[in-house]
Parts: structure tokens; sequence; C-alpha cells
């Protein structure tokens, strides 16, 4: 099988038709992305890296079939890693897999190892580890998120101590982007215990307190990645309030923040011992999601009602202070190659949303659950929405909640309420975990056969310009039928001490791609 290489940092995707189609097979390797830009300089190891974060609760787990937020991520990511990371431009690059290769049709997959790698505990990592790891989240009985996107795999065997073999139902050219879901850590073959955190990362867990504070210290000796895994220690500490975290930053008591509150982005960038770095599209889908499999958002003149009468621009301008684009009421982003720009953001319009809600028979009172454990600026949000909404004479009702435990007992429950959905590297992860029907995550219970067929045979078209059609599809129907209102589609704001290095944009999540701990290092 014939190895297309790929240089460091730039890594390219192999286009779809030369993957898929071809007489012998194809295969796709790349080396290890995103290494540190020399412009910085060269990493220089020792110091405590101190983090102030929000996206977590005192209900956070070290198991990945629960991983539902930032913070979770970011600590998962100090301690395992994946087989696959998404380097700053968005491809897929090698991680524990070294390598990988494909068949004509993209229904057979071999992913190889790399050699020499252990654990915490001293074992070596083998394609069992590999095997076991990636059916934690498969399953009849599994609860993980990430079940839906690990479905189309038939089987998975060794074919040697560093060589696993994965055969779909039906073909997949971007299977190595799945295997980057942040939920796919590594972890030793027959793990039950997560709370020993015996990972392959650059970090072991010294304190834990979710909720509070997480602590990690660097492992003896070289890590296996060149240039990362620089600190001595990483202090992740839970700051829910974005205020807070603002000003731990700037009285020094933290090294670096996410989610910085747009509104005082522009009076940061003046302060010359911080640096802002902003990655615009490439933020969260912030919305608010009703369950159309119930009263009274069922009802499709109801949703459309709540659709138009949704003033985004006003949300964006002053919750936002502009540092967001309009969100359409589907998750796929302006970034993706696959979003449909023919498709306008739909307006504000309390007319059209009256002549929705006269003729749904319904205008409320409609109880939207809030909290900023949701997202920074998601009461303020439902507030604009509370407004707006006044003027097709429908009535809003605004229930703030408590953040603590608000992704276990609030947004899968309640049938409307805040949510924010994080990037994802293709259209396929953007719409199959979130709206496929059945899915974990499908938090507006949407189901329509025709839209479920159109994501699964869109996977498999060789053609881009057919793909888009079938994208551009998928995007009308979720946003003239399904139960979410994502009005706004946020840049992702970090803030950092200018002593710290690798806090840039990435295409994907925010601190790096939740990886600052193991990328960055102090000048």
């Amino acid at each position: 099988m014939a190895l297309i290489e790929t240089p460091t940092d730039s890594a390219i995707i192999v286009d779809r038709r030369q993957l898929i189609a071809g007489a012998s097979a194809l295969g796709l390797t790349a080396a290890l992305g995103s290494t540190p830009a020399m412009a910085q300089g060269a990493p220089k190891k020792g110091g405590v890296l101190r983090l102030g974060m929000e996206g977590g609760s005192a209900s956070d787990s070290l198991d990945p079939r629960t991983y539902a937020d930032s913070i979770p991520i970011a600590y998962s990511l100090m301690i395992w890693n994946c087989l696959v990371e998404i380097d700053t431009k968005g491809n897929a690059t090698p991680e524990l897999a070294e390598s990988w290769e494909s068949k004509p049709g993209a229904t057979e997959w071999i992913f190889n190892i790399r050699k020499g790698i252990t654990f915490g505990s001293g074992k070596t990592l083998d394609a069992d580890d590999v095997i076991y790891s990636i059916n934690l989240h498969r399953g009849a009985d599994t609860k993980s998120p990430a079940k839906g996107i690990l479905e189309p795999i038939s089987d998975m065997k060794a074919l040697s101590p560093n060589q696993v073999q994965i055969t779909l139902k039906a073909g997949n050219a971007d299977l190595p982007f799945v295997l980057s879901d942040y939920h796919l850590i590594i972890v030793p073959k027959d793990t039950t215990d997560f709370s020993k955190a015996d990972g392959t990362g650059a970090f072991t867990l010294s304190e834990w307190n979710p909720g509070v504070r997480i602590v990690a210290k660097r492992k003896p000796g070289n890590y296996w990645k060149p240039g990362r895994g620089n600190f001595d220690s990483v202090e992740l500490r839970y700051i829910g309030d974005a205020a807070v975290r603002t000003q731990a930053l700037v009285t020094g008591q933290v090294d670096a923040i996410n989610r910085v509150n747009a509104k005082t982005v522009d009076l940061l960038s003046k302060n010359k011992a911080i640096k802002i770095a902003r990655s615009q599209g490439a933020g969260n889908r912030f919305a608010f999601v009703a369950h159309t499999d119930i009263d009274p958002y069922k009802n499709r003149d109801v949703m459309l009602g709540l659709k138009y009468g949704i003033d985004r621009q006003t949300i964006i301008k002053n919750v936002f202070s502009g540092y967001a684009t309009v969100g359409n009421d589907h998750t796929v982003g302006p970034l993706n190659k696959y979003y449909d720009k023919t498709q306008k953001a739909r307006p504000y319009d309390p007319d059209k949303a009256a002549f929705h809600f006269k003729k749904a028979g319904i205008s409320g009172p409609f109880e939207l659950q809030v909290s900023e454990g949701a997202f920074t600026g998601a009461t303020d949000s439902a507030v604009i929405f509370q407004e707006s909404l006044k003027k097709a004479k429908a009535n809003l009702d605004v229930k703030r909640v408590s953040g603590d435990g608000y992704w276990d007992n609030v947004w899968p429950k309640v049938p409307f309420c805040a949510v924010y959905w994080g990037n994802r590297p293709t259209a396929d992860l953007q719409l199959s975990q979130t709206f496929v029907t059945g899915q974990t995550w499908n938090d507006t219970k949407y189901s329509n056969p025709k839209f479920d067929k159109l994501v699964i045979d869109a996977r498999v078209e060789l053609d881009d310009k057919k793909r888009l059609e079938m994208y551009s599809e998928c995007q009308r129907l979720l946003s003239e039928e399904a139960g979410m209102v994502c009005f706004a589609i946020g840049d992702a704001l970090d803030a950092g001490t200018t002593k710290l290095r690798g806090l840039e944009p990435h295409a994907r999540y925010d601190l790096n791609d939740q990886r600052i701990a193991e990328k960055g290092w102090f000048a």
C-alpha cells in the first residue's frame, strides 16, 4: 500500500476521490501534528501552568464515557492520548496511531500503532488496548455519547501487536476524524477504575477535586512527543464566572483562561501583559433547544415562531460584542467546506413569528431554562429572546437554574433549555452526533428518516459537488424542522499571559484544542 507523506504541522488530507477510488489500495499517513512554531522560540521545560476554566462541574468524572464539556477534555488530554489528533488547521494527524491505510471503498482500514509507548504504569501500548478503548463506547449497554459515531464499525481485530484492522458496515472517508473524538482516549485493556488515571500522556494525576481544582504533574523522563509536555505541573481551576476568570488572569493568579467574555476583549487587548487568541467561526454554537417529540414543541409552527421570533443580531451585538456570526438553526459552521452559504440565516421577523404562533394556536407561555453554567451569556441571550418575542405577542418565561450539574440534570431532561455545541472537524460529525435519530446527544429528539439517510449516503459519496448538495439539504431540513434555535456561532476567545507560548487559534476547540497543557511552555 502506497503511503503519502505529510510534513509536520501542515498535514494534507487525501482527497476522497483519491482515497476511495483506484484499482489498487491507497494509504494515508501523516507526521505528528502541530509542533510549536519556531517564531515562538524553542520550547523550554519547567514552570507551573495555571488554567482558569469554565466548562465543568463537581460531578465531573475521569471515565471518558461521561465527558461533556471543556474541563473534562482538558484534564483528559493531560493524562491520555487519542489515536488521531486534529491540527490547528483542522486536519487529521497521527497521535498514538502513527499512520493509517484504507482499501478502496473506505470500509476496511488499518491503523498502525506507535511502538515503544508506555502507560504510566509501565505497560506497553498495544493493539488490544486500542480495541478495548474503542469498545468501551460501543455495545447495547454503553451510555457513551460516542456510541453513535462508532455504530458503523462492524468488526475490529488485532493483526499484530501494533496493527488494528477496523471494518465498517459502509465506507467512511472521515474515519480518522471520527477517531479524534475526545471521548476516544486510549486506556490499558480491562480498565474499569478510571480514577487510577493510567495514561500515555505527558502528565500524571496528582490532585483530583472536581468542581474546584485538578493538578497534574509531568512524568519523569522525556515525553514521546518532541517539544511537548514542558510544564513541571498543571493546575486547572474551576472558575465558572467569566468576570472572576478574567480578574484572575489580570491579577496574575492564572496564566490562561478560556471563554473570554466578548465584552471584555477590547479592554483586555490594551493590557500589554495579556494576549488574546481569537479563532473566528471556530467557537461554540450557542442555541436554545426544544424536545420536538412532545407538546408544544412538536408543533412545527411553534418552532418556526420561535425561530423567527429571536433577534439574533441584537444578541450578537449586545452579548457577544460582535465576536460571533449569525447561526441558522443547525451546527454546521461557516468554516466547514460543506457549509451552504446560499442558505441565508433566518432573519428576525416578529410578524412571521406571530403568523406561525397563530397558526399553531399557541403563543406560550414557553418555559426556557438557562444558566451561565451552560455558557457565558446564556441568561442575557434568553432575556433578549424574551423581549423580542413580545413583539410577536408570545410569552417566554426565562427560568434561571444552577450551573452545578447542569449537563446532567437540565440539558438532557427539560423540554426547552440553553446549550452550546462545540465545533467538530467534519460535517458528518456535526450532524450525526447531534441530529440522527436515537443518538445519545440528540438533544432536540429530532427524527427524520430522510435526514438520516442523507447523512449515511453523504459519508461515501465520492463526488464533492453531490456531497455538498446532500449536506446542504441536511442543513435546510434542520433549519426548517429541528428543535434547535441556533442563534450564534461564536469566535473561540482565549486569553493568556504574554510569557505563555502555544496559546494560538485552533480550527476546533479553545485553548489550542484543549491541549495547551501539552503544547505550551513559558518563554
